[in-house]
């Protein structure tokens, strides 16, 4: 009975193996076919990323690119200063950035293009610039710092921006920022290192960015109806502590 027992268990043990062995194989090939699998992304991975193209430097004249076009539209009233001052702005968009430029009777606009002597991408910017501070009224001498300086802007606004003024009012707070005989301006422009252009309800300055804040300043809290006297000392705190700072 006992051999019997004992060659029953046996034979158990040993049907029973072949099924535990079994789900423990499958358990393992799933993990080492995960393995593999990673294996096979990473090596991807590095097939991939040794075949990154190499693009060769591009030259300068295909980083221009096709010629541009700028246009500024010339108001009517604008036209006899241009045409007596067309030389002087002609001169130095053709000789100094290399452009071309005409006026265009039918559009009228002042229409400045590149060409293939152009060597600075930049310069059809300045040049618009450059034509448009002369259209909005200043001097040939004061816009062509435009060309020759990088950190000039122009920033212009309406009178009404700052207090929406009407009939005398409005007409009380222009005389203020131009004083007499245009005396307020001339000291602003002086103190804070800019040029102002008043034409009708818009106020034009041309300076830096730091000096246009101060012009700015001084010209809204005139509008707001500060005396010119407690505006001149503000500015020239303002302007010393600048100073003081560079």
């Amino acid at each position: 009975m006992d051999a019997d027992t004992s060659t029953a268990s046996a034979a158990g043990a040993a049907t029973e193996t072949p099924e535990d062995s079994g789900s423990f194989t499958t358990v393992k090939y799933k993990k080492a076919h995960k393995r593999k699998r990673d294996g096979a992304d990473m090596d991807t991975e590095g097939h991939v990323a040794s075949k990154r193209p190499q693009f060769p430097p591009i030259s300068s004249d295909k980083l221009k690119g096709p010629d541009e076009m700028r246009k500024v539209a010339v108001p009517a009233h604008r036209y006899t200063p241009l045409k007596e001052n067309w030389l002087k702005i002609f001169t130095p968009i053709v000789e100094n950035l290399q452009l071309q430029v005409r006026f265009n009777l039918k559009t009228r606009n002042v229409e400045i293009k590149t060409c293939k002597d152009t060597q600075d991408i930049s310069s059809l910017t300045r040049a618009s610039d450059f034509v448009k501070a002369f259209i909005l009224g200043f001097q040939v001498e004061d816009a062509l710092a435009l060309i020759r300086l990088d950190e000039l802007f122009l920033e212009s606004f309406d009178v009404t921006d700052v207090k929406p003024l009407k009939g005398d009012h409005l007409s009380r707070a222009i005389g203020r920022i131009a004083g007499k005989g245009g005396k307020t301006k001339f000291t602003i422009e002086n103190v804070t290192k800019t040029r102002i252009v008043l034409a009708e309800t818009k106020v034009h300055i041309l300076g830096s960015f730091q000096n246009i804040k101060m012009a700015r300043l001084a010209i809204c809290n005139l509008i707001l109806g500060s005396p010119p006297s407690k505006v001149y000392g503000n500015i020239r705190v303002v302007a010393s502590r600048t100073a003081e700072r560079f």
